[in-house]
């Protein structure tokens, strides 16, 4: 099963004023703002390009009202945005993917920092087969590995991949997690002890707490 959401425009007459659109009915603009009748704004999944996220649609309609009303030139950032697929074992990222860190800078520019690990929670019970999950970082080698992707798979990543995400908004390098002191035995400590990298091919292990 696939769901979406679709944008309902075709009746709003907005191509009466000179609106574009795209096929799938959403407003192309930049910046809340549509690119082809500037008085027209549009936040959230109606917007060609913008993330069908509920906290993303949110924080763009504050952003733009502080625009439109307050003098304020803030303007709402589309990249580094957490999210969190909530499956049992949640997934949670944050930034670029490893492969689209490849496609704008090139494999050759990119470091991948990765490893499996146990959770306590499944370290400590009695199951035969524990479930691995996975932690990587993606960074910028020529930027002193600029920290472009987070991402985790793992029971709560939700939760860690929010406290994280404030280090990719103000430009974390890799070095800045080797350097934080990780709290034992928590799943997050993990990424600050991150030395494999992909390219090397070592195998991972992995280890509980």
């Amino acid at each position: 099963m696939a769901i979406g959401r679709d944008a309902m425009t075709d009746d709003l007459g907005l191509d009466v004023v000179g609106v574009n659109r795209a096929k799938s009915g959403k407003i192309i603009g930049r910046r809340e703002q549509s690119v082809s009748c500037p008085y027209v704004y549009a936040i959230g999944d109606v917007l060609y390009g913008s993330p069908e996220l509920t906290p993303v649609a949110i924080q763009a309609g504050k952003v733009l009202m502080r625009r439109l009303f307050t003098g304020n030139s803030e303007l709402t950032e589309y990249d580094k945005i957490p999210t969190t697929v909530f499956t049992p074992l949640e997934y949670g990222s944050c930034g670029l993917s490893e492969y689209s860190a490849i496609q704008k800078y090139g494999k050759e520019n990119i470091n991948v920092y990765h490893n499996v690990f146990i959770p306590l929670e499944y370290a400590v019970t009695e199951r035969k087969e524990k479930a691995h999950c996975y932690c990587k970082l993606i960074c910028l080698k020529n930027e002193q590995d600029l920290i472009l992707g987070f991402h985790i798979l793992t029971p709560n990543a939700g939760e860690i991949t929010q406290g994280f995400a404030i280090a990719l908004k103000f430009d974390a390098k890799k070095a800045d997690f080797d350097r934080l002191i990780g709290i034992h035995p928590t799943v997050a400590e993990n990424f600050t002890t991150l030395t494999l990298v992909k390219e090397d091919g070592q195998a991972l292990k992995a280890t509980g707490c």
